[in-house]
């Protein structure tokens, strides 16, 4: 099993790399890829020193599977590359999620319409795995008719130079801006570039990744995402309307028993969700549950994660588990 990781020295590649030791996948070679800049740096992985090599040599080396986290450019011109010579592809950028060729896996809900021939597999954004987590078995039991999404997201999402800006700013020094404005003590209500229907990208990846995970364009779905000072993880606060009706003690009972899902539900004992305690850990967290009364059959939830884990580097080795575990690599 050989196994590239395209995009190694980025902050979701350090994760893979964190994730790949834990879960044990059985991998008897890796090869760490990135960009030309980092091609001969030095990672150590598993007790042992490997170099960084550039994507032409990754491609020449044949691998089962390659990760894929570097980006929609770079996925676009070579994640193509790695499938024509039979390379599996596990893609986490947007390059092709909204392909009507290309699967969107999350593996607790939708892994088994893989097959052999999905060369190029497209990881979903990481708001919309967590979401969809936690959504997935009551769409099923209760068949939702609406969802209205507020997202306070980690600056991880955006990257290693939001991180830095945000420690200069704390620290009081000036440096590169990731952000239109200063994200220390502040929320940002803009999450990547604005569209012509005055969405951001963020946000129409909430309603069309959704759509197509779930196989139901008829969800109403609208969302706002706004960006907060935060490491831990992505909390997202979620409206439900449902076209069945339901009991509260039974939302509970559904997703305590759903995989990959911790309910945290006891308000009156200040515990709940909160991305301080979400991060470094594989699980979607829930909390907040409570029936919304203002409109028949309403729901709300408050739902966190580590969107550098399940929202990202988990999510797309779980894909590889399942690709390897039934032999369709």
């Amino acid at each position: 099993m050989k196994v590239a990781l395209v995009g190694a020295t980025g902050i979701v590649g350090n994760v893979m790399l964190e994730v790949l030791t834990e879960r044990k996948l059985p991998i008897n070679q890796i090869l760490l890829v990135a960009s030309s800049r980092s091609v001969g740096k030095e990672i150590d992985f598993e007790g042992k020193t490997h170099t960084v090599i550039g994507l032409e040599d990754a491609v020449n080396a044949r691998p089962n599977i390659a990760l894929f986290s570097a980006g929609r450019a770079t996925s676009l011109q070579w994640a193509p590359k790695f499938a024509a010579i039979g390379t599996t592809v596990i893609d986490n950028s947007s390059a092709w999620r909204m392909d009507p060729s290309k699967k969107l896996i999350v593996p607790e809900i939708n892994a088994n319409l893989l097959t052999q021939e999905d060369k190029i597999i497209a990881n979903p954004n990481c708001s919309t795995i967590q979401m969809v987590m936690a959504l997935a078995p009551l769409h099923k039991n209760y068949n939702i008719k609406r969802i209205v999404i507020s997202t306070y997201q980690s600056i991880t999402g955006t990257g290693i130079k939001a991180v830095e800006q945000l420690n200069n700013e704390i620290e009081g020094k000036t440096g590169d801006m990731a952000y239109p404005h200063p994200i220390h003590k502040n929320a940002l209500p803009q999450c990547d570039v604005f569209l012509e229907n005055d969405y951001t990208k963020e946000e129409m990846k909430l309603v069309n990744e959704t759509h197509k995970i779930f196989n139901d364009s008829a969800i109403g779905i609208t969302a706002t995402a706004i960006r907060i000072p935060v490491i831990g993880g992505h909390s997202e606060s979620v409206n439900l309307e449902f076209e069945n009706s339901y009991e509260v003690n039974e939302i509970r009972s559904i997703l305590d028993q759903t995989e990959g899902i911790e309910v945290q539900d006891d308000p009156k004992n200040s515990f709940y969700p909160m991305p301080i305690g979400a991060q470094g850990k594989d699980s979607v967290f829930v909390g907040r549950i409570r029936r919304d009364s203002s409109i028949q059959n309403g729901l709300n939830l408050w739902i966190v994660s580590d969107n550098l884990r399940k929202g990202a580097a988990t999510n797309t080795i779980q894909i590889a588990e399942y690709l390897i575990k039934n032999k369709l690599f």
